[in-house]
């Protein structure tokens, strides 16, 4: 990482004060017991409180105005939510599973649904941190969503969210964009970019301040030699964040693997982190989601990798959020972390490393 890169970004950021670096005693997750928050972090303290201006002091772990841990990374998940059974309780069974909280649960909206819901909201109070990924208008094309074909959901949209919401949360606008882009019909990548920034702005005008946006791509690696590939970033001014949604297969068979895979027919490729680190040197990278497909002829797979993760995620320093999707029923096969028992106990002690327990979620 360069040295003007994300360091310098935690460094000069807006900070507010969370705990000592040192994991807390008596949580699952590293967090201080409820009530035991720090003043400068409840609701309402202003960003920085109890710090000296412009800098933390080096034993203490805070989070930015853009949500980004200075010491470690959140570790989130995208529980699978099955027919009565809502986001809150989907995301407690998860929790019991893998024993601690969540930093971060993804949830997904499409169209006009509004967001959070009283249940997201409910999650949030955890305290959770949100990522919420929309899709502003499946119906619509990318040209016609950026020409204002849907400035009326947006519009209330976010009155909704100034009226309900005020904490921070992740927004992802239109994740895994590569596979949709194709020539006229309004799904170029020029009109990707149009759609995910009038989308932005539209937000922001309208006074929604504390979304902290996510730019995910998809990940794989039938793209990347596209013409069009690097021309779908939307911007810096409208992206906090840079994401990528991994998942390992049979052609995987470690952590290493996962984030900086490569193709023979693309020597130029220099795999997805690396290359994300190269062209996005001062954002947090995120691994909006992630996940380990079932391999039944190899049952000690899962706990394999899991513990890869454990040895390697020091390899990886920007980094900064992890989310793992953990479904049955995933596209391309089943991801829950605990199909077998090993599986599920290499899960666990992964949640529970320092890396990703260092610094609490800030109350909603």
């Amino acid at each position: 990482m360069r040295g003007t890169g994300l360091a310098g970004l935690l460094a000069g950021g807006c900070l507010v004060v969370c705990a000592a670096c040192a994991v807390a005693s008596g949580t699952s997750n590293g967090a201080p017991a409820p009530g035991a928050w720090p003043k400068s972090t409840r609701a309402g303290a202003s960003p920085g409180a109890g710090m000296p201006a412009g800098r933390a002091t080096p034993e203490a772990c805070a989070v930015t105005d853009k949500l980004i841990p200075t010491c470690g990374a959140w570790w989130g998940i995208a529980s699978d939510v099955s027919p009565g059974r809502g986001s809150l309780r989907a995301t407690e069974v998860a929790e019991r599973r893998m024993g601690r909280r969540a930093d971060i649960v993804h949830v997904y909206h499409r169209g006009a649904e509004l967001f959070p819901t009283p249940q997201e909201r409910e999650v949030a109070r955890g305290p959770r941190l949100l990522l919420i990924n929309w899709r502003p208008a499946p119906e619509r094309t990318w040209a016609q969503i950026a020409r204002g074909a849907v400035d009326d959901r947006i519009d209330r949209l976010a009155d909704h969210i100034v009226r309900t919401f005020p904490g921070r949360f992740f927004l992802t606008i239109h994740h895994e964009p590569e596979s949709e882009v194709r020539r006229g019909a309004g799904y170029s990548a020029t009109d990707y970019v149009a759609m995910y920034r009038h989308v932005v702005t539209r937000l922001r005008g309208r006074g929604v301040r504390n979304a902290v946006t996510v730019m995910t791509y998809g990940g794989a690696l039938d793209w990347v030699s596209k013409p069009w590939f690097d021309r779908l970033y939307p911007g810096d001014d409208v992206v906090d964040w840079v994401a990528f949604d991994p998942y390992a297969d049979n052609r995987v068979s470690d952590f290493a693997g996962l984030v900086n895979r490569t193709r023979r027919d693309n020597p130029g490729w220099p795999g997805f982190y690396q290359w994300l680190q190269q062209r996005f040197p001062a954002k947090p990278i995120m691994l909006a989601e992630w996940g380990v497909f079932e391999r039944p002829r190899v049952p000690r797979y899962k706990r394999d990798f899991f513990a890869s993760v454990k040895r390697q995620i020091g390899d990886y320093p920007q980094i900064k959020a992890m989310v793992y999707f953990d479904s049955p029923l995933a596209p391309r096969g089943d991801t829950r972390f605990d199909t077998t028992p090993g599986a599920g106990k290499a899960f666990s002690r992964l949640a529970r490393i320092p890396r990703f327990t260092a610094t609490p979620v800030p109350p909603a």
